[in-house]
């Protein structure tokens, strides 16, 4: 039996909120808690009643600290508030009845990248361990794809990710290849290891969305669900939707949020083969996924760092096979290939990509045989568990998990 460790879990996503960050931090939790743990979630709030407040939820404690909003519409504005967060944080940390606890682990999620204060002030006081599970590489992915310039803010976004390498003793990325970006932070004292994405697979509950009830009814289904903005670089395919109108039998699902997400859904208003709905709860995800037939995963061509987006997960844990414009080269495109769970297209033709979702569309059966070995990787390679029991085991205690296909560390 291992010692019962006391884990602080850092992020900006936690329920109710409904993006794929809160979801994983949520079934992380649930999952130390079933290993025996005490996780308290730390997560801001916006809240102007009260420094902080402390909720209990599927047996996890979450402290919620006020903290300026970051999710403001303008990217100069939240940029300030995410700067200013781990500070705000502290402060109300220091009000809560956690003020002079002593952490045994302390675990956050980036993006953001601007935790790094706020968890080298909370080791200096408790001398825990800590763990950084690092999804996105910033700023060099808004590099790649236009959104940023090598300058001073680029310089300045590149130090305060390194402030959070720096205090972190476990790097967790989330491929291989993206430890080729961290490596040169690699030293005796720190572990860099990749920490796949994760996801527990719940039953079915049911959805607000019934597709049978909707003009849609009847068609094979490509689904997307998260996040549209200009990281995802939705053109192309947005392109086939208008090109392929003529295949009554395909429709295409849109079901998230983002700053394309409106400037789409207007585009395609009249359309009779698409659909846009705003995001739903995590527990509609089961019953929506079981409703399509193919999941879609689209990111920009530009998108130079290795990215296994939640999305993608959850269409494995589910049984969708995808389809995937990514990069040459990466991971993803690696992945989806060698475990034969869908169709990956790196180009810029619409007729081409067009071609790969007629494939899926016109062949139930390869559908079929693909849904069968998306379960298995995700049993394998994405489990809740899993994660859990390798982050604890970077502190030191419990027998840690089994190495995963593709793990690595330097």
């Amino acid at each position: 039996m291992t010692r019962p460790l006391l884990i602080a879990l850092i992020s900006t996503d936690y329920p109710p909120l409904r993006t794929s960050a809160a979801v994983q931090l949520h079934d992380l939790a649930r999952n130390l808690v079933r290993l025996g743990h005490d996780p308290v979630v730390i997560v801001p709030s916006s809240q102007r009643d009260a420094s902080w407040t402390l909720e209990r939820i599927d047996g996890v404690r979450i402290l919620r600290v006020h903290s300026p909003p970051t999710r403001a519409a303008s990217r100069a504005l939240r940029a300030i508030s995410e700067m200013l967060l781990p500070f705000s944080m502290y402060l109300n940390i220091r009000r809560s009845p956690f003020r002079s606890t002593r952490w045994d682990l302390l675990v956050w999620y980036s993006p953001p990248i601007f935790f790094g204060p706020l968890v080298a002030r909370l080791r200096r006081a408790s001398g825990a361990r800590t763990y950084l599970i690092l999804r996105d590489i910033f700023p060099e992915w808004a590099l790649d794809i236009g959104l940023m310039r090598r300058g001073l803010v680029y310089l300045l976004f590149k130090i305060v990710a390194a402030i959070q390498y720096f205090v972190a003793d476990t790097i967790g990325v989330q491929t291989r290849s993206n430890l080729a970006y961290v490596s040169k932070w690699a030293r005796p004292t720190r572990r860099l290891e990749v920490l796949h994405n994760w996801l527990t697979a719940e039953p079915n509950t049911g959805c607000s969305i019934e597709i049978d009830k909707t003009r849609l009814a009847g068609r094979t289904i490509f689904v997307y669900i998260g996040n549209m903005g200009v990281a995802q670089g939705l053109d192309l395919l947005m392109d086939v939707i208008g090109n392929i109108q003529d295949r009554q039998d395909i429709g295409f699902l849109f079901v998230g949020r983002g700053t394309e997400f409106a400037l789409y859904e207007a585009r395609f208003r009249e359309r009779h083969n698409v659909m846009f709905h705003p995001e739903i709860p995590a527990a509609e995800i089961p019953g929506l996924l079981i409703q399509c037939h193919v999941g879609l995963v689209t990111l920009h061509p530009e998108h130079r760092t290795h990215n296994i987006p939640g999305k993608f997960v959850s269409y494995v844990q589910y049984g969708l096979p995808v389809l995937a414009r990514v990069s040459e080269g990466t991971d993803l495109q690696r992945l989806i290939e060698e475990s034969d769970i869908g169709k990956v297209y790196f180009g810029s033709s619409v007729r081409e990509l067009r071609s790969l979702v007629e494939q899926l569309a016109d062949a139930p059966a390869l559908r079929h045989a693909m849904s069968s070995r998306c379960k298995k990787l995700g049993q394998i390679m994405f489990s809740s568990e899993a994660a859990a029991r390798q982050i604890v085991a970077s502190a030191g205690a419990g027998e840690g998990a089994p190495r995963s296909v593709g793990e690595s560390s330097v």
